[in-house]
């Protein structure tokens, strides 16, 4: 892409940020500008974020009909799956896997549950209760 080529739509962080963009001079060598977006980046990435809302409100379903323990929504919302947790957490997969089930989680001790509210960033009680962060 040539220095004048590069896309200035405002996006999603274009009021926050820029990108820097890998581009070629008007004698072809390759030096930087800076863009205020995309539109078809924007677009993708709204994209992504309807997906994450979805999978949140679905896990905040499975929680609330006790098909699931209130680690999956935190999953979600953080946008972590089981390995990433299992790094962050310090507890094995399988471990996790167990917390996951309602009546597992309710049996934690405040140790674990502590290890969790730590990782997600919330009190213990906003934990249990999915109330996080003015929601």
């Amino acid at each position: 892409m040539k220095k004048d080529e590069v896309p200035q739509d405002l996006g999603s962080l274009g009021k926050i940020t820029k990108e820097v963009c890998y581009v070629t001079d008007d004698s072809g060598k390759y030096t930087t500008e800076l863009s205020n977006g995309w539109n078809v980046k924007t677009n993708a990435l709204d994209i992504t974020w309807e997906d994450i809302e979805q999978k949140v409100a679905a896990a905040k379903a499975k929680v609330l009909n006790k098909e699931a323990s209130p680690i999956l929504f935190f999953m979600e919302k953080n946008v972590m799956n089981i390995g990433i947790l299992s790094s962050y957490a310090g507890f094995f997969k399988w471990q996790i896997k167990r917390h996951l089930k309602p009546e597992i989680f309710n049996k934690l001790s405040t140790k674990k549950l502590n290890k969790y509210a730590e990782v997600f960033n919330v009190s213990v009680d906003e934990l249990k209760t999915m109330n996080v962060h003015a929601e």
